[in-house]
Protein backbone atom coordinates (compact mmCIF):
# COMPACT_ATOMS: atom_id res chain seq x y z
CA UNK A 1 0.00 0.00 0.00
CA UNK A 2 2.52 2.40 1.05
CA UNK A 3 4.73 1.84 -2.49
CA UNK A 4 1.24 2.57 -4.41
CA UNK A 5 1.00 5.96 -2.25
CA UNK A 6 4.22 6.75 -3.63
CA UNK A 7 3.60 5.97 -6.95
CA UNK A 8 0.91 7.89 -6.95
CA UNK A 9 2.24 10.87 -5.20
CA UNK A 10 5.24 11.01 -8.15
CA UNK A 11 2.44 10.24 -10.60
CA UNK A 12 0.85 13.61 -9.34
CA UNK A 13 4.36 15.50 -9.24
CA UNK A 14 4.78 14.67 -12.98
CA UNK A 15 1.02 15.41 -13.86
CA UNK A 16 1.39 18.98 -12.40
CA UNK A 17 4.81 19.91 -13.85
CA UNK A 18 3.69 18.54 -17.47
CA UNK A 19 0.29 21.57 -16.61
CA UNK A 20 2.14 24.17 -15.44
CA UNK A 21 4.63 23.98 -18.07
CA UNK A 22 2.00 23.99 -20.63
CA UNK A 23 1.15 27.07 -18.59
CA UNK A 24 4.01 29.01 -18.22
CA UNK A 25 3.25 29.74 -22.04
CA UNK A 26 1.34 32.38 -21.23
CA UNK A 27 1.83 32.99 -18.01
CA UNK A 28 -0.50 35.35 -15.68
CA UNK A 29 0.99 37.29 -12.89
CA UNK A 30 -0.86 38.67 -10.20
CA UNK A 31 1.37 40.57 -8.35
CA UNK A 32 3.13 43.79 -9.56
CA UNK A 33 6.19 43.22 -8.12
CA UNK A 34 7.12 39.70 -9.52
CA UNK A 35 5.71 41.24 -13.00
CA UNK A 36 8.00 44.46 -12.81
CA UNK A 37 10.93 42.24 -11.61
CA UNK A 38 10.69 39.59 -14.51
CA UNK A 39 10.07 42.25 -17.34
CA UNK A 40 13.21 44.25 -15.95
CA UNK A 41 15.62 41.19 -16.66
CA UNK A 42 17.64 39.06 -19.53
CA UNK A 43 18.40 35.84 -19.50
CA UNK A 44 21.92 34.08 -21.06
CA UNK A 45 22.31 30.55 -21.85
CA UNK A 46 24.47 27.59 -19.78
CA UNK A 47 25.54 24.82 -20.78
CA UNK A 48 25.64 21.89 -17.86
CA UNK A 49 29.11 20.97 -16.66
CA UNK A 50 27.42 18.14 -14.29
CA UNK A 51 28.20 15.21 -15.56
CA UNK A 52 24.98 13.51 -14.73
CA UNK A 53 23.26 16.28 -16.46
CA UNK A 54 24.28 15.19 -20.20
CA UNK A 55 25.61 19.05 -20.84
CA UNK A 56 21.94 19.99 -20.50
CA UNK A 57 20.97 23.81 -21.58
CA UNK A 58 19.21 26.20 -19.34
CA UNK A 59 17.99 29.86 -19.64
CA UNK A 60 19.28 31.89 -16.79
CA UNK A 61 17.92 35.01 -15.49
CA UNK A 62 19.37 38.28 -14.51
CA UNK A 63 19.16 42.05 -13.78
CA UNK A 64 21.23 44.98 -13.14
CA UNK A 65 20.90 48.34 -11.79
CA UNK A 66 22.79 51.53 -11.30
CA UNK A 67 25.84 53.45 -13.50
CA UNK A 68 28.49 50.97 -14.72
CA UNK A 69 31.16 53.42 -13.59
CA UNK A 70 30.28 52.91 -10.20
CA UNK A 71 31.53 50.53 -7.84
CA UNK A 72 29.99 46.91 -8.52
CA UNK A 73 27.96 44.48 -6.59
CA UNK A 74 27.64 41.07 -6.91
CA UNK A 75 24.28 39.57 -4.94
CA UNK A 76 23.90 35.96 -4.35
CA UNK A 77 20.68 34.50 -3.40
CA UNK A 78 19.61 31.78 -1.46
CA UNK A 79 17.36 28.69 -1.57
CA UNK A 80 13.92 28.29 -1.45
CA UNK A 81 13.76 31.88 -3.30
CA UNK A 82 15.85 34.01 -5.87
CA UNK A 83 17.29 36.73 -6.36
CA UNK A 84 14.04 38.85 -5.45
CA UNK A 85 15.14 38.01 -1.65
CA UNK A 86 16.92 41.82 -2.55
CA UNK A 87 14.02 43.66 -3.46
CA UNK A 88 14.27 45.70 -0.56
CA UNK A 89 17.44 46.36 -0.02
CA UNK A 90 18.57 47.52 -3.92
CA UNK A 91 16.80 50.31 -3.77
CA UNK A 92 19.42 51.93 -0.54
CA UNK A 93 22.46 50.90 -2.87
CA UNK A 94 21.52 51.57 -6.54
CA UNK A 95 22.36 55.08 -6.93
CA UNK A 96 25.74 54.67 -5.56
CA UNK A 97 26.64 51.49 -6.94
CA UNK A 98 26.08 49.20 -10.27
CA UNK A 99 24.47 46.17 -8.90
CA UNK A 100 24.09 42.96 -10.69
CA UNK A 101 21.72 39.07 -9.66
CA UNK A 102 20.93 36.27 -11.36
CA UNK A 103 18.73 33.48 -10.69
CA UNK A 104 20.38 30.00 -10.71
CA UNK A 105 18.45 26.88 -12.41
CA UNK A 106 15.81 25.72 -10.66
CA UNK A 107 15.07 28.94 -9.14
CA UNK A 108 12.95 32.32 -10.06
CA UNK A 109 12.80 32.85 -13.13
CA UNK A 110 15.60 30.73 -14.29
CA UNK A 111 14.69 27.24 -16.35
CA UNK A 112 13.90 24.49 -13.82
CA UNK A 113 14.24 21.22 -15.38
CA UNK A 114 12.65 18.54 -13.94
CA UNK A 115 13.17 14.37 -13.61
CA UNK A 116 17.06 14.02 -12.95
CA UNK A 117 18.52 17.35 -13.57
CA UNK A 118 20.86 18.29 -10.72
CA UNK A 119 21.26 21.81 -9.13
CA UNK A 120 24.76 21.27 -7.90
CA UNK A 121 26.62 24.14 -5.18
CA UNK A 122 29.68 23.82 -7.43
CA UNK A 123 28.10 24.37 -10.77
CA UNK A 124 26.86 27.47 -9.49
CA UNK A 125 30.32 28.37 -8.76
CA UNK A 126 30.90 28.24 -12.27
CA UNK A 127 27.95 29.96 -13.12
CA UNK A 128 28.73 32.92 -11.00
CA UNK A 129 32.71 32.83 -12.85
CA UNK A 130 30.81 32.78 -16.25
CA UNK A 131 28.57 35.69 -15.09
CA UNK A 132 31.04 38.06 -13.58
CA UNK A 133 33.03 37.55 -17.12
CA UNK A 134 31.27 37.13 -20.00
CA UNK A 135 27.84 38.80 -19.25
CA UNK A 136 28.25 41.45 -16.93
CA UNK A 137 31.97 41.90 -17.51
CA UNK A 138 33.02 42.53 -13.92
CA UNK A 139 36.39 43.41 -13.50
CA UNK A 140 36.46 44.71 -9.85
CA UNK A 141 33.06 43.69 -7.70
CA UNK A 142 32.29 42.85 -3.78
CA UNK A 143 30.12 39.87 -3.54
CA UNK A 144 27.46 39.30 -1.36
CA UNK A 145 26.14 36.62 -0.22
CA UNK A 146 22.80 35.01 1.73
CA UNK A 147 21.85 31.44 2.74
CA UNK A 148 22.37 28.70 0.15
CA UNK A 149 24.41 31.30 -1.54
CA UNK A 150 27.17 31.37 1.27
CA UNK A 151 28.03 28.06 -0.19
CA UNK A 152 28.06 28.84 -3.92
CA UNK A 153 30.45 32.08 -2.77
CA UNK A 154 32.54 29.90 -0.70
CA UNK A 155 33.39 27.85 -3.79
CA UNK A 156 33.45 30.41 -6.09
CA UNK A 157 36.04 31.65 -3.87
CA UNK A 158 37.94 29.01 -3.68
CA UNK A 159 37.81 28.72 -7.46
CA UNK A 160 39.45 32.38 -7.38
CA UNK A 161 41.92 32.21 -4.72
CA UNK A 162 43.23 28.32 -7.23
CA UNK A 163 43.32 30.91 -9.95
CA UNK A 164 46.67 32.38 -10.65
CA UNK A 165 45.51 34.65 -12.65
CA UNK A 166 41.99 35.30 -12.42
CA UNK A 167 40.53 38.21 -14.87
CA UNK A 168 38.92 40.19 -12.34
CA UNK A 169 38.91 41.28 -8.41
CA UNK A 170 36.60 40.20 -5.85
CA UNK A 171 37.97 43.70 -3.39
CA UNK A 172 34.79 42.47 -0.71
CA UNK A 173 33.19 39.82 0.71
CA UNK A 174 29.73 40.12 2.50
CA UNK A 175 28.14 36.73 3.67
CA UNK A 176 24.84 36.54 5.87
CA UNK A 177 22.50 33.90 7.35
CA UNK A 178 23.37 30.68 5.70
CA UNK A 179 23.62 26.85 7.44
CA UNK A 180 27.17 27.56 6.51
CA UNK A 181 27.72 24.77 9.48
CA UNK A 182 25.20 22.25 9.42
CA UNK A 183 25.71 20.82 12.83
CA UNK A 184 24.68 23.79 14.52
CA UNK A 185 21.70 24.08 12.42
CA UNK A 186 18.13 23.13 13.34
CA UNK A 187 16.35 22.19 9.71
CA UNK A 188 12.73 22.14 9.78
CA UNK A 189 10.53 18.86 8.42
CA UNK A 190 10.03 20.97 5.43
CA UNK A 191 14.10 21.03 4.44
CA UNK A 192 14.44 16.81 5.92
CA UNK A 193 11.71 15.96 3.61
CA UNK A 194 13.20 17.14 0.43
CA UNK A 195 16.08 14.64 0.79
CA UNK A 196 13.71 11.87 1.20
CA UNK A 197 12.49 9.87 -1.48
CA UNK A 198 9.15 8.73 -0.49
CA UNK A 199 8.16 12.01 1.82
CA UNK A 200 10.04 14.76 -0.55
CA UNK A 201 7.76 14.10 -3.71
CA UNK A 202 4.61 14.02 -1.25
CA UNK A 203 4.87 17.21 0.03
CA UNK A 204 5.62 18.83 -2.81
CA UNK A 205 2.59 17.78 -4.55
CA UNK A 206 0.74 18.70 -1.77
CA UNK A 207 2.40 22.16 -2.07
CA UNK A 208 1.55 22.55 -5.86
CA UNK A 209 -1.35 21.45 -5.51
CA UNK A 210 -2.46 24.21 -3.58
CA UNK A 211 -4.18 27.20 -5.39
CA UNK A 212 -2.25 30.59 -6.24
CA UNK A 213 -2.51 33.51 -4.27
CA UNK A 214 -4.84 36.05 -6.92
CA UNK A 215 -4.29 39.18 -4.23
CA UNK A 216 -3.34 40.09 -0.76
CA UNK A 217 0.17 40.87 0.94
CA UNK A 218 2.26 42.26 -2.23
CA UNK A 219 5.23 40.67 -0.99
CA UNK A 220 3.76 37.12 -0.31
CA UNK A 221 1.84 37.74 -3.80
CA UNK A 222 5.22 38.64 -5.17
CA UNK A 223 6.64 35.04 -4.06
CA UNK A 224 3.14 33.08 -5.12
CA UNK A 225 4.06 34.40 -8.87
CA UNK A 226 7.70 33.64 -8.81
CA UNK A 227 6.96 30.05 -7.14
CA UNK A 228 4.61 29.18 -9.59
CA UNK A 229 6.55 30.54 -12.71
CA UNK A 230 7.80 27.45 -14.43
CA UNK A 231 6.66 24.94 -11.88
CA UNK A 232 9.06 26.53 -9.11
CA UNK A 233 7.44 24.63 -6.63
CA UNK A 234 8.49 21.21 -7.68
CA UNK A 235 12.34 22.42 -8.66
CA UNK A 236 12.25 22.80 -4.48
CA UNK A 237 12.72 18.63 -4.95
CA UNK A 238 15.42 18.66 -6.70
CA UNK A 239 17.25 22.27 -5.74
CA UNK A 240 16.64 21.26 -1.79
CA UNK A 241 19.37 17.98 -2.24
CA UNK A 242 22.03 21.09 -2.33
CA UNK A 243 22.20 20.30 1.35
CA UNK A 244 23.73 16.83 0.98
CA UNK A 245 26.57 18.82 -0.90
CA UNK A 246 27.47 21.35 1.61
CA UNK A 247 27.31 18.66 4.10
CA UNK A 248 29.92 16.84 2.39
CA UNK A 249 32.30 19.65 1.23
CA UNK A 250 31.58 22.74 4.35
CA UNK A 251 34.63 22.32 6.12
CA UNK A 252 36.77 22.96 3.00
CA UNK A 253 34.71 25.52 1.39
CA UNK A 254 34.93 27.01 4.73
CA UNK A 255 38.93 26.70 4.91
CA UNK A 256 38.80 29.31 2.17
CA UNK A 257 37.85 31.90 4.42
CA UNK A 258 41.52 31.95 6.63
CA UNK A 259 43.31 31.98 3.52
CA UNK A 260 41.40 33.86 1.35
CA UNK A 261 43.21 38.36 1.55
CA UNK A 262 39.51 39.63 0.92
CA UNK A 263 38.17 41.56 3.83
CA UNK A 264 34.72 39.87 4.86
CA UNK A 265 31.99 41.37 6.41
CA UNK A 266 29.84 38.76 8.28
CA UNK A 267 26.18 40.23 9.56
CA UNK A 268 23.58 37.97 10.97
CA UNK A 269 20.19 38.77 11.78
CA UNK A 270 19.73 37.24 15.42
CA UNK A 271 16.52 35.96 15.33
CA UNK A 272 16.98 33.40 12.54
CA UNK A 273 15.34 30.16 14.18
CA UNK A 274 17.09 27.79 11.48
CA UNK A 275 20.66 29.35 11.94
CA UNK A 276 20.68 30.64 15.41
CA UNK A 277 23.41 32.68 16.26
CA UNK A 278 25.78 29.84 17.26
CA UNK A 279 26.67 29.43 13.60
CA UNK A 280 28.14 32.58 12.99
CA UNK A 281 29.95 32.68 16.56
CA UNK A 282 31.30 29.20 15.79
CA UNK A 283 32.51 30.76 11.65
CA UNK A 284 33.78 33.66 13.41
CA UNK A 285 35.94 31.83 15.84
CA UNK A 286 37.05 29.33 13.98
CA UNK A 287 38.24 31.10 10.50
CA UNK A 288 38.06 34.76 10.47
CA UNK A 289 39.24 36.40 14.04
CA UNK A 290 42.55 34.97 13.58
CA UNK A 291 42.91 35.59 10.06
CA UNK A 292 45.14 38.46 8.37
CA UNK A 293 42.72 39.81 6.33
CA UNK A 294 40.55 42.25 7.67
CA UNK A 295 37.12 40.74 8.88
CA UNK A 296 33.90 42.98 11.31
CA UNK A 297 31.21 40.64 12.43
CA UNK A 298 27.51 42.46 12.81
CA UNK A 299 24.41 41.34 14.65
CA UNK A 300 20.96 42.74 13.42
CA UNK A 301 18.80 42.47 16.81
CA UNK A 302 15.67 42.92 15.07
CA UNK A 303 16.22 41.02 11.96
CA UNK A 304 16.15 37.35 11.45
CA UNK A 305 16.77 34.72 8.37
CA UNK A 306 16.84 37.75 5.89
CA UNK A 307 17.91 40.72 7.02
CA UNK A 308 18.26 41.94 3.56
CA UNK A 309 14.42 42.08 3.90
CA UNK A 310 14.05 42.72 7.74
CA UNK A 311 16.15 45.40 7.69
CA UNK A 312 17.36 46.81 4.39
CA UNK A 313 18.58 50.06 5.27
CA UNK A 314 20.75 48.47 8.14
CA UNK A 315 22.22 46.23 5.57
CA UNK A 316 23.17 49.15 3.29
CA UNK A 317 24.58 50.96 6.36
CA UNK A 318 27.03 48.27 6.81
CA UNK A 319 27.67 47.73 3.04
CA UNK A 320 28.59 51.26 2.72
CA UNK A 321 31.11 51.39 5.37
CA UNK A 322 32.90 48.65 4.51
CA UNK A 323 33.37 49.68 0.76
CA UNK A 324 34.31 53.31 2.17
CA UNK A 325 37.00 51.96 3.88
CA UNK A 326 35.03 53.25 7.66
CA UNK A 327 35.31 50.15 9.34
CA UNK A 328 37.90 49.79 11.97
CA UNK A 329 41.27 48.10 11.79
CA UNK A 330 42.60 45.98 15.04
CA UNK A 331 44.39 48.18 16.87
CA UNK A 332 41.47 51.05 16.16
CA UNK A 333 38.29 48.35 16.97
CA UNK A 334 37.75 49.14 20.69
CA UNK A 335 37.38 52.88 20.34
CA UNK A 336 35.30 52.62 17.38
CA UNK A 337 33.24 50.03 19.64
CA UNK A 338 32.61 52.22 22.34
CA UNK A 339 31.77 55.07 19.93
CA UNK A 340 29.68 53.62 17.77
CA UNK A 341 27.83 51.84 20.87
CA UNK A 342 26.64 55.34 22.44
CA UNK A 343 24.94 56.32 19.46
CA UNK A 344 23.53 53.37 17.94
CA UNK A 345 19.53 52.74 18.62
CA UNK A 346 17.77 49.33 19.26
CA UNK A 347 17.18 48.53 15.53
CA UNK A 348 20.72 49.25 14.79
CA UNK A 349 23.80 46.59 14.01
CA UNK A 350 25.54 45.28 16.75
CA UNK A 351 29.26 45.25 16.22
CA UNK A 352 31.25 42.46 17.23
CA UNK A 353 35.06 42.95 17.61
CA UNK A 354 37.68 40.66 17.56
CA UNK A 355 38.95 38.13 20.70
CA UNK A 356 42.10 38.92 21.90
CA UNK A 357 43.19 36.89 24.85
CA UNK A 358 46.27 38.46 26.27
CA UNK A 359 47.58 39.02 29.84
CA UNK A 360 46.09 42.17 31.55
CA UNK A 361 48.61 44.04 33.23
CA UNK A 362 46.29 47.17 35.08
CA UNK A 363 47.81 50.60 35.54
CA UNK A 364 47.43 50.40 39.07
CA UNK A 365 49.28 50.82 42.10
CA UNK A 366 47.22 48.92 43.92
CA UNK A 367 47.26 44.93 44.01
CA UNK A 368 45.23 41.65 44.85
CA UNK A 369 46.19 39.86 48.19
CA UNK A 370 44.35 37.55 49.53
CA UNK A 371 44.02 39.50 52.61
CA UNK A 372 42.66 42.22 51.08
CA UNK A 373 43.77 45.13 48.30
CA UNK A 374 46.83 46.62 48.97
CA UNK A 375 49.03 49.46 48.25
CA UNK A 376 51.65 48.02 45.44
CA UNK A 377 55.06 48.66 47.36
CA UNK A 378 57.79 49.99 45.12
CA UNK A 379 61.20 48.35 44.61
Amino acid sequence: MRKSRNLCAVSLLLFLSVLSHAQDKEFVFYSDLARDWHEAGQYFEWTSTTADNNAAEVDIFYRTWGDPSKPKILLIHGFPNSSFDYYKLIPYLQDDYYIATLDFPGSGFSDKPLGGFNYMLAENAQIVDYFVREVVNFDDFALYTHDRGVSIGLAFLGDYLDNPQPSYKINYHFISNSGMFLPLATLVPFQLALLDAQAGPRMIAARGAQARMTEGDPEALAYSDIFAFEDGNSALLYVGRYLLERQANESRWLDNLPRSPIPVAYLWGLTDNVNPIRIPIHVWDHYLNERAASSSFWILPSAGHYPQRDNPEEVAKIVNMALNGLLPDRETESEFMREYSDTRSGEEAVYVGHSRIEPLDFPSSIEYTSSGYRLKVSN
